[in-house]
């Protein structure tokens, strides 16, 4: 199964981000989405950007795949 799972934005270099999670930094594709910024969170999904989220929805969506199992608390 693959999942999307929230990250934020921390540096753009173009249309490359650094986006962070749980202590994990990796480097991702941010040209599908139009308006990203540094502190946005976005939905990652096979090294890609995929949706723009506000906070709320990714606090909601991590706290989900935590007690699914998928990403560690925090």
């Amino acid at each position: 199964m693959c999942l999307a799972v929230p990250m934020k934005v921390i540096e753009i270099h173009g249309e490359i981000g650094i986006v962070e999670s749980h202590h994990v930094r990796q480097q991702v594709n941010l040209a599908l989405l139009g308006d990203v910024k540094v502190n946005d969170w976005v939905m990652i999904h096979a090294g890609f950007a995929i949706a723009k989220l506000n906070r709320l929805q990714a606090d909601r969506t991590r706290r989900l795949l935590a007690e699914a199992g998928y990403i560690p608390c925090d």
